[in-house]
């Protein structure tokens, strides 16, 4: 049986993430930083220190690929990694002083992309997108940040 179903949110989703993250990669580029690691930095900043099954859990990525991207960014005095006291046998992971200037100047960047993008969209528009992303949330039940698994690796 065919179907002639075309995707009018996944689709555009992930065409618009991918084109963001290439886009923002340009931009960064001067800094040193790849999108993924520029995520990652942000992100530590922004929420850690962070367990990377966390890291793993939210960005999606293999765990093998998360601390070889940590063993990056620590050897060039961005992230720090320390043993978690309430789990030795887990680390957690921190922005160091210098990875917190380079997130403040690759911030800039994404601060004027999203006005760019903002400036293009009437008040209503902008609503709608966001009761889009609310009723995905609410149809996924998924909150990425939470510490319960939410792949089946995760679950193991």
């Amino acid at each position: 049986m065919s179907t002639s179903y075309r995707s009018w949110l996944l689709s555009p989703l992930h065409r618009a993430n991918r084109q963001t993250s290439l886009h923002m990669e340009r931009q960064v580029e001067e800094l040193g930083l790849s999108a993924t690691e520029g995520h990652v930095l942000s992100y530590v900043h922004r929420y850690g220190p962070c367990r990377i099954s966390e890291l793993v859990r939210v960005f999606g990525i293999k765990q093998s690929t998360v601390t070889s991207l940590i063993d990056r960014l620590e050897g060039r005095d961005l992230l720090r990694r320390q043993l978690n006291p309430d789990d030795r046998r887990s680390f957690l992971i921190s922005t160091t002083p210098e990875g917190d200037t380079l997130v403040t100047e690759a911030g800039t960047y994404l601060e004027a992309f999203e006005r760019a993008v903002d400036e293009r969209l009437e008040p209503a528009e902008r609503e709608a997108f966001e009761k889009v992303l609310a009723a995905i949330d609410e149809l996924t039940e998924i909150d990425v940040r939470s510490n319960e698994a939410t792949t089946p690796e995760e679950k193991r």
